[in-house]
């Protein structure tokens, strides 16, 4: 199987990386359900729609710090020939008018300031000379029919704008609390086991081992944790299992509770590879091993008590493309988000790109502003064991199984890594 990897030709045998990730989706339930304080769930995702309480805004409000007229008494206000307005009222945010907006007059408005009936726009304190005490002078009557916000122009009362699924972002927090909600249900966040296998790596408490030259540090561990947290997951930390399908199963079984688990390394064809092993012992019931990609393709998914199961490569690129790719989307099914799959942008090739072809390939790549918009540089070295490779990306540029060349000028979809590109 492994003489074919290279040929340019797809391995009937492997999954694709779309039938892989469909695999893993079907095999994920959304968890219970909490409450949380709003304040308090950024992040998580609704596990009901939420209707407002309220009408919001709750009355005609001014858009504008200026002056609330009726359109037909400025008409044709120019700053050649303005229209001067005796004063009637004077409404600040937090107050409300006198009564409604007496024909020929105008009322003074703060931005957010609720406006009198009867007022037809506001005219910006740009356009008039900032009203006297008792009038003001209307210098263009562009505004005689604007800079009034409805009431319930946002949200009006019973109304559903987010339905269950919703990701909580800044910007629902705002919302939820507008509508008049101090805490919401959401998904709970997925507690996430983590377990590196090999006898050549080592933590912390042996780093003289690492200094020596003997023993090589469990950075895996380390960035899969930064990488669930990252996609609101908890980690839950196992260590490093023993080169033995025993020591691995016993690391597993000993594993607070957990809702999904990740191992690393130990898991291709070596005579030293014991999670597969390990994990057929528990009774893993399999979903798939091997996916037609690079890096990444010695790949493990099953389901272990009704907990979906990777079995990741052990080279860190190879983890981390991998986790972008099946893993993360996994952790947000279980949050019980509505969108699950990775989000793609369009950029163009800055230099020639090639693959053997035959498998899907994400090439790391950093990201600039070109004349024709984004385009793609490789990172550099682009073995899988090249972390830096990642560290410098921006994102990682997608070559389908059917293509060995990407010409420079030509388009790429790639997968952003980084939230906010310069």
């Amino acid at each position: 199987m492994d003489q074919h990897r290279d040929s340019g030709q797809p391995v009937p045998d492997w999954l694709s990386v779309e039938e892989a990730l469909d695999r893993v989706l079907a095999a994920c339930t959304p968890l219970p359900v909490s409450q949380l304080p709003v304040s308090d769930a950024v992040g998580r995702a609704l596990a009901a729609g939420v209707a407002s309480r309220v009408d919001h805004p709750p009355w005609d409000n001014s858009a504008m710090d200026g002056f609330a007229v009726r359109a037909v008494d400025v008409q044709g206000a120019t700053e050649r020939a303005p229209v001067r307005l005796p004063v009637s009222d004077d409404v600040s945010a937090g107050a409300f008018p006198r009564g409604p907006l007496a024909p020929g007059t105008a009322a003074r408005v703060m931005t957010g300031a609720p406006v009198p009936a009867g007022a037809t726009g506001v005219i910006r304190i740009e356009h008039t000379d900032g009203g006297l005490e008792d009038s003001v002078e209307i210098r263009a009557d562009s505004d005689a029919l604007r800079n009034i916000r409805e009431a319930g122009e946002d949200l009006k009362r019973g109304e559903t704008i987010l339905p269950a699924g919703t990701e909580i972002t800044p910007a629902v927090v705002g919302s939820l609390v507008a509508m008049g909600w101090p805490e919401v249900e959401v998904r709970e966040a997925p507690r996430v086991a983590v377990l590196s296998n090999g006898d050549e790596l080592a933590d912390f408490d042996d780093i003289d081992e690492v200094l020596a030259g003997r023993r090589i540090m469990n950075s895996n561990e380390y960035g899969l944790a930064a990488l669930i947290r990252a996609a609101g997951g908890v980690p839950v930390r196992l260590g490093i299992a023993a080169d033995s399908a025993e020591s691995v199963r016993r690391k597993i079984e000993a594993a607070p509770p957990f809702d999904a688990l990740i191992t690393s390394a130990g898991v291709s064809v070596g005579d030293h590879d014991h999670v597969k092993a390990a994990l057929d012992a528990l009774g893993l019931e399999h979903g798939f091993w091997r996916v037609r990609m690079r890096p990444g393709s010695p790949i493990t998914f099953g389901v272990l008590a009704e907990r979906p199961v990777f079995g990741l490569p052990g080279n860190p690129v190879s983890v981390m493309v991998t986790f972008y790719q099946f893993v993360r989307p996994a952790l947000r099914a279980l949050a019980g988000h509505d969108r699950l799959r990775p989000l793609t942008i369009r950029g163009r090739a800055a230099e020639e790109i090639t693959s053997p072809g035959g498998l899907t390939y994400f090439f790391r790549v950093r990201l600039e502003r070109g004349e024709q918009g984004l385009e793609a540089r490789l990172t550099g070295p682009q073995g899988s064991g090249i972390l830096r490779s990642m560290v410098a990306a921006d994102a990682l540029a997608i070559i389908p199984e059917n293509r060995t060349t990407i010409a420079a000028g030509e388009e790429l979809r790639m997968l952003p890594l980084r939230e906010w590109l310069e």
